[in-house]
């Protein structure tokens, strides 16, 4: 592979997961560690990405009130708009982090009033530009890399807590791995939320359809809806239709 596609390769898995390991690339690549940490390198120097530790992030997660920087924002979009249906009012809500959460966000009509609680420092300010929300922030460690909170802490106040319904993204959804994710923090938080809500809803761009990462947060049998910016009467859907329900 020519070093232009390998870079075009990096910088489309990085949109579509927001975050890839050095060590895994260097297997889909077929290429060593090192010039997988050259690649990286050069995509930062030129402002592409963010490098961190083992791999690198989407520049989405550090500058998410940068309209230019939101991958598939249309997409992001569509599928708030879906996700709003499903919230009624007085319900107690709980979200995580990331670009489409923030679009949820700023969605949500003043005519709702509702409780949330959120593990994402972005998210919390944007929900409490609505006049009508009961915003609560989860307190904990903050991921660096995911911009949300993490450990203990958060798992602790998390099991006090009984949502309605608990809206989250993920970087992986398949049939055989149910939803997975490449942080080990950021899974456990994720089990934790999922554990105290009555219904889970996972928010996912159509491209993370049939992709897994090495860490697995639940089943599809644990989540009650699936929430894609295509038809979910579409081909790609269909055979997701007998584990949840889709919008």
């Amino acid at each position: 592979m020519l070093k232009e596609e390998r870079l075009n390769y990096i910088i489309n898995q990085i949109n579509i997961h927001n975050k890839v390991l050095s060590a895994d690339l260097s297997v889909q690549l077929n290429v060593s560690e090192d010039t997988v940490r050259r690649d990286l390198n050069e995509l930062t120097d030129s402002g592409q990405i963010i490098k961190v530790h083992g791999g690198a992030i989407s520049k989405s997660f550090h500058y998410p009130f940068s309209e230019k920087e939101v991958y598939k924002k249309d997409a992001k979009k569509e599928i708030a708009r879906k996700a709003i249906e499903l919230i009624e009012d007085g319900m107690v809500i709980l979200v995580g982090g990331g670009t489409t959460m923030i679009e949820l966000a700023r969605m949500i009509p003043e005519s709702l009033h509702c409780t949330f609680f959120t593990i994402s420092p972005l998210v919390a300010l944007e929900l409490a530009e609505n006049p009508s929300l009961d915003v609560n922030l989860i307190a904990g460690k903050l991921s660096s890399n995911s911009q949300t909170l993490v450990g203990a802490q958060v798992i602790n106040q998390l099991s006090e807590i009984e949502p309605d319904i608990c809206f989250l993204g993920t970087n992986g959804v398949s049939l055989k791995n149910g939803i997975t994710d490449s942080d080990w923090e950021v899974v456990q938080v994720k089990k934790a939320m999922i554990k105290s809500a009555a219904e889970t809803v996972i928010l996912s761009i159509s491209e993370k359809l049939d992709s897994s990462q090495k860490m697995k947060v639940c089943s599809l049998d644990a989540i009650t809806y699936l929430i894609t910016d295509i038809d979910p009467g579409g081909g790609n859907l269909e055979k997701y239709r007998k584990k949840v329900k889709l919008l």
